[in-house]
């Protein structure tokens, strides 16, 4: 199955839908810091960040230090941005929720 790279008009579409995730590496990626109340916290989203990826087989970029996590989404099998990262933002935003 060929996954297709955003258009740049389907990129700013679907970004104005992720409140607080930004463009990155040249419009190639999205990312987004999130900040915890401590490294617990941080570790235990990350965790369940970890099993929706790994259903959904699309794994993010991700940096922690204590209380942040900060990760970035791009579909390697596309060369950039694809639907596959608009969903998996979604679906990160809503374990806030």
């Amino acid at each position: 199955m060929t996954v297709e790279q955003l258009t740049e008009d389907e990129r700013d579409s679907w970004l104005r839908g992720l409140a607080g995730w930004a463009l990155a590496r040249e419009g190639k990626a999205i990312e987004r810091t999130f900040e915890f109340a401590d490294f617990s916290e941080a570790f235990a989203f990350m965790t369940r960040v970890a099993m929706i990826a790994e259903t959904r087989d699309h794994h993010p970029e991700w940096f922690n230090v204590y209380n942040r996590v900060e990760i970035t989404l791009t579909t390697h099998d596309a060369g950039g941005l694809s639907l596959r990262d608009v969903k998996m933002a979604r679906k990160i935003d809503a374990l806030l929720a």
